[in-house]
Order: C-alpha cells, then structure tokens, then sequence
C-alpha cells in the first residue's frame, strides 16, 4: 500500500486495510453502477470501460446521447491508458478504441468527451484520444486533459502533445464536482485542489488522406493508484455517420417461440378455411 507525505496523507491513505482485505471487499462490491452496459459492438477495451446514462457531473452530451462510453482508472489495468511511451508516471489505467471506420479526405470527425478527476494536488492524471491508422500507428493527438494542481487550464492537458484537432472550447479551468458513479468508491470525492470536472468539450479534425482509421480513448493515473478519473465520449461520428454502428436488443427466447406459436397458428387456421366445403 502506498503511504504518501506531506499535504494530504490522512486523505490519500484511504485504504488502510491490507492489500488482501480490500481485494476481498472489491470481489464482494455490486459492479452494476460501474459497468452498466458493454463498449459500443466493435469496439475494443484494455481496463475498465463500458456504456452509461447520465447521472452526476456527467450530464447528457450534446449529441449522441444521452447515454454515452466511458472509460476509468477504477479498475484499470497497469500501464493501460498510457498515451505513447509515457511519461514517467503513470500507473494503472484503461484504453477504448473503436472499431475501423473508412474516410475520405476532408471528411470531419468529430466526438465530444468529459474528463472527470477526483485526484490534484501535483497527483496529475490525464486522458487523450487520437487517431490511428489501420496499421494501428498513431496519426493525430485530437485532445489531452489533464488534473492541473495549481490554478489554470484542465484542457489541454500541461506538458503532454498538443492537439492537433480544434476544440470547442479551446480551453477550460476545471468545473466543481466529482460525483460520478464511474468513479466507484471515489465519486464525489475530491484530493486537494485540481479536482473536477472539464463538462463536455468537442472536438474537430479533418482527415488529410482517405483510408481506414480507429479512435483510441485513454485514462491514466499519474504517481498512485489512487483518487480515480475517468472520461465519457460520445456523438462519435465521421462526415456525420456514427462510428459505433447501431445495435440490436435480442429478442427472448420465449418471445421468439410465442411469436412462431402464434404464426403457426395463424398458418393452421388458413389451412382449415381453404379446405372447408364452400
């Protein structure tokens, strides 16, 4: 367990247990409010990420929701949500990407996220999403966020790579408010100054070539493993059509077997009139 000095430790000491009996409460603790819904079909996942309604901080987007994808350091595996080589701190995270789109040049990609930290105080985890190709190299930075722990901007993220896609706004401080179910036992939580939340951003890119593509999505805690953070995506569409292609609910098995009960039934019931003596 790792004990932190200096400002905060009675906060960031927060699981005093030993290793084994927090492991033991996490394999009993209902995961319902964390992982309401799959990734997107097609869609691919290192760590802890899925689908989920509004609820907290994280309003409904602006387009595609109201639901949305998600992905979390709650849960996260080590070194997931790494953007490139590192940086020298990262711990544990997760990474979304999506399944392989085709563009044309000029056309627009455009998706909106929402970064979510309850973690400051120089404690800076970050997130980022960018496009790779189909050989899975990375193409464009379209944005970074990240904890700041002083007073300034939580979009886009200090010392990481500058976005290369337009951003609406182009920049933000962090909002109050961490409560966010994705979180798990940190929503509503808050390590010193640098928590929050960004709300949700946009964010533009026009593809240079045509080819085939993937949008990647990160989360990554920076110095612990501690005080989580996690972003939602959404409206992820290229020239105006969604990326994630649209989904089917499965129908019963009983609702099946009714529905072809009642169509034999009708198919019967055709038979007897057709043979009754006019």
């Amino acid at each position: 367990m790792l004990i932190e000095a200096g400002y905060g430790f009675a906060r960031r000491l927060k699981h005093p247990a030993s290793g084994a009996l927090v492991a033991a409460v996490l394999a009993f603790a209902p995961l319902g409010d964390v992982l309401a819904g799959p990734v997107p079909a097609g869609w691919t996942a290192i760590g802890a990420a899925g689908t989920e309604s509004p609820n907290g901080v994280v309003v409904a987007p602006p387009v595609g929701g109201p639901g949305y994808s998600y992905v979390t350091t709650n849960g996260g595996t080590t070194g997931g949500g790494t953007l490139r080589a590192g940086f020298g701190g990262e711990t544990n995270g997760s990474t979304l990407t999506t399944n392989a789109f085709v563009a044309a040049a000029n056309d627009t990609l455009r998706f909106f996220f929402n970064y979510v930290t309850s973690d400051g105080s120089g404690f800076a985890d970050y997130s980022w999403a960018r496009l790779l190709n189909g050989a899975m190299d990375e193409v464009a930075i379209l944005f970074t966020a990240r904890t700041q722990p002083s007073p300034g901007n939580i979009v886009p993220g200090f010392g990481l790579p500058a976005a290369q896609a337009t951003l609406t706004p182009g920049s933000i401080g962090i909002q109050a408010g961490t409560t966010w179910n994705v979180l798990g036992g940190d929503s509503g939580t808050c390590f010193a100054s640098g928590c929050g939340h960004s709300g949700w951003i946009q964010s533009d890119y026009t593809i240079a070539d045509a080819g085939t593509y993937r949008l990647q999505f990160g989360v990554t805690n920076w110095s612990d493993t501690i005080y989580d953070s996690g972003m939602a995506i959404a409206g992820t569409t290229i020239a105006g059509v969604p990326i994630d292609p649209p989904t089917s609910v499965p129908e019963p098995a009983s609702m099946a077997l009714f529905g072809f009960g009642l169509a034999a039934l009708g198919l019967a019931r055709r038979r007897q009139r057709g043979t009754t003596p006019a």
